[in-house]
């Protein structure tokens, strides 16, 4: 957010755990690099905090709907 303000209209980061028609369960959030692109943040400045942030999310996403 320091980088570039508006990418603040996207925080916190959220995630949606939903029900599709055939009675099956998803999680999902935005991706970190899109989220980047989105806001014209510079990749490559910003790469160490996108794999972080999405490293952990995956981990958090992996434990949430492991049975």
């Amino acid at each position: 957010m320091q980088a570039r303000q508006t990418i603040g209209i996207d925080l916190p980061l959220k995630a949606l755990v939903w029900q599709d028609s055939d009675g099956k369960s998803w999680l999902s959030y935005n991706d970190p690099a899109w989220l980047a692109r989105r806001h014209g943040l510079d990749e490559d400045e910003a790469a160490a905090v996108i794999a972080a942030l999405s490293g952990t999310l995956a981990v958090l996403a992996l434990t949430a709907t492991a049975p």
